[in-house]
């Protein structure tokens, strides 16, 4: 099976259309202002229209309140909104069912015992995002470019749908995919020059390396 590939972070027209014609499933635009990658209502609507019957378009929202989510929704019409905060599951529950969207949630882990963390939104959450728990002082809690050690993940993974994030980059993703055997991964930082400056080469690369690496674990 040919593992399946987010590309979040995606900010201008040239960024997306090197996912898109690369052969992304899902592009990712980021609702959070402190992040490089964040983009206002107007690009996102930009960005969704190119991606829309291309690839799966996610809204990655941070503890969003019921204001932001209604505008991500009207700008960018996405089909799964993304949740990288302390959203429980409670709050999961009552986002699904209001606005009628995929979400998933992200889990943010450094040791065996945070990915524990993702069976509390087992049958909530269509989707978990394991992601590498951000750096002591980081303003975001994701895109940090920081991997997890991936063993963390041995007494979940088969328990959840998931994607893999946390540190991938071209040159270790076939390694990840084989290690986890996750069906899908997610990269952001792994493909940019500097922080929220997609790199087409870069995404490019890391289409073509998780697209043929080999499934493992």
């Amino acid at each position: 099976m040919i593992t399946k590939v987010k590309i979040c972070g995606l900010k201008t027209e040239p960024a997306m259309e090197a996912a898109l014609a690369g052969g992304a499933d899902y592009v990712g635009l980021v609702f959070f202002p402190p992040s490089p990658r964040n983009v206002s209502p107007a690009t996102a609507q930009v960005l969704a229209a190119k991606a829309r019957g291309r690839a799966k378009i996610v809204a990655l929202m941070v503890d969003p309140d019921d204001s932001l989510i209604e505008t991500v929704i009207a700008s960018a019409d996405p089909d799964i909104l993304q949740l990288h905060g302390d959203e429980t599951p409670e709050r999961v529950i009552e986002i699904h069912r209001r606005w009628g969207k995929p979400v998933m949630k992200a889990i943010l882990v450094e040791a065996a015992e945070d990915a524990q963390a993702a069976l509390a939104y087992r049958g909530v959450a269509d989707l978990i995002l394991f992601d590498a728990r951000a750096p002591r002082g980081s303003t975001r809690p994701g895109g940090n470019g920081a991997a997890f050690d991936w063993r963390a993940l041995l007494g979940v993974k088969d328990q959840v749908p998931y994607m893999l994030s946390g540190g991938l980059t071209p040159d270790n993703v076939a390694e990840a995919i084989r290690s986890t055997g996750a069906a899908i991964v997610d990269v952001s930082s792994g493909v940019e020059v500097r922080p929220g400056e997609k790199d087409p080469a870069l995404i490019d690369r890391f289409l073509r390396a998780a697209k043929g690496a080999k499934q493992g674990a």
